[in-house]
């Protein structure tokens, strides 16, 4: 999927515009969520309909920018809150289309022996 996994996950709830730019994104974090956009986080936005995310994050140099667009279907994007934490694998089922609330995911295991 993307590189290296982030220390924290955070969506941007609700409908962002996406036609910003990577600028105009690390003013929303900083700014508008308190949080530092030079950190080892990821920072997810999604528009109104949907369909389109951006996912910001910094590594070692400079900003990466990843835009994904859906030609069928919609995000299961949350509506309410300014933002939220979620886990990669959170973050794995919307963009797979499913919600963040997954009653049919296997939950983690830790095996302690192999069979």
């Amino acid at each position: 999927m993307l590189s290296a996994p982030p220390a924290q996950v955070y969506l941007a709830c609700g409908a962002t515009d996406l036609r910003k730019s990577i600028d105009g994104l690390a003013a929303l974090v900083q700014q508008g969520f308190a949080l530092e956009p030079c950190s080892d986080a990821w920072f997810v936005f999604c528009n109104r309909e949907h369909d389109k995310l951006k996912i910001l994050h910094w590594e070692h140099n400079g900003f990466w920018l990843y835009y994904r667009r859906l030609e069928r279907g919609r995000f299961r994007w949350p509506a309410a809150g300014v933002t939220q934490v979620v886990t990669r694998r959170q973050l794995q089922w919307l963009l797979d289309g499913l919600t963040l609330e997954q009653r049919q995911a296997h939950p983690a295991v830790t095996a302690r022996t192999v069979l």
